[in-house]
């Protein structure tokens, strides 16, 4: 089963900024192209870091921050700081831009994501460090767009096959609006499981609603017999 991958989703060209880009035009740059974050890249193309409506919002927040000097602050206080009293893009981004490769699969991508709490990651070059596309949350969901069709068939062909001890004629799979019924029976219980966390890992599943009935139940094993 070939994972979808960042290149299959990712957006391009990129709208940039750079370093010396002023915080007007950020803003409408945003607004323009109705996006939440933009690179910022230096002269050789290299990403530096990347400005989001989060950071721009802190001026809007914290209008009297250009009174005061955090000096006895932590270091997540004097980043919003410096952010509020900013005026061009290198003195707003946040840096090191969080990044990925064209090859990472949507699945360590969205897992990246929902660490960092970020919307949008640059994709770059695995050699030169280049810019190539960017990718966002809502492009990460295209994957749920895949016709059931096709995500039947995948099971039918590939999935099924590879699991022991299921008779794919004993097996009906229907696929709904991304998700996937199961009925039919098996020879274990245990490959029940098997097969539930496999159809999980498909691409565009949403859920697996299981009906499957067996003939043993191998999950606990037997136990000795003392004489």
């Amino acid at each position: 089963m070939r994972k979808a991958l960042v290149e299959d989703v990712m957006t391009q060209p990129v709208i940039t900024v750079t370093e010396s880009t002023p915080y007007k035009k950020i803003v409408a740059t945003l607004i323009q192209h109705n996006i939440s974050a933009v690179p910022v890249l230096d002269r050789t193309a290299h990403v530096k870091g990347i400005v989001s409506d989060a950071d721009l919002v802190l001026k809007e927040a914290d209008p009297d921050a250009v009174e005061e000097t955090p000096l006895f602050e932590g270091p997540r206080r004097r980043r919003e700081h410096r952010k509020s009293v900013g005026a061009t893009a290198a003195e707003l981004m946040s840096e090191p831009a969080l990044t990925v490769m064209p090859t990472t699969t949507l699945e360590h991508a969205a897992q990246v994501m929902r660490k960092h709490r970020v919307r949008r990651m640059p994709v770059v070059d695995a050699f030169s460090g280049r810019l190539l596309g960017i990718v966002s949350r809502s492009d990460l969901l295209r994957v749920y767009l895949r016709p059931d069709e096709e995500i039947c068939a995948e099971i039918q062909a590939e999935v099924l096959p590879r699991i022991a001890g299921i008779n794919r004629r004993a097996v009906k799979v229907i696929v709904e609006d991304g998700v996937v019924t199961l009925n039919g029976h098996v020879d274990r219980q245990f490959v029940i499981r098997g097969l539930v966390h496999a159809l999980h890992h498909v691409q565009g599943v949403v859920a697996v609603d299981e009906h499957l009935t067996y003939t043993e139940d191998d999950r606990y094993p037997t136990p000795p017999t003392f004489w």
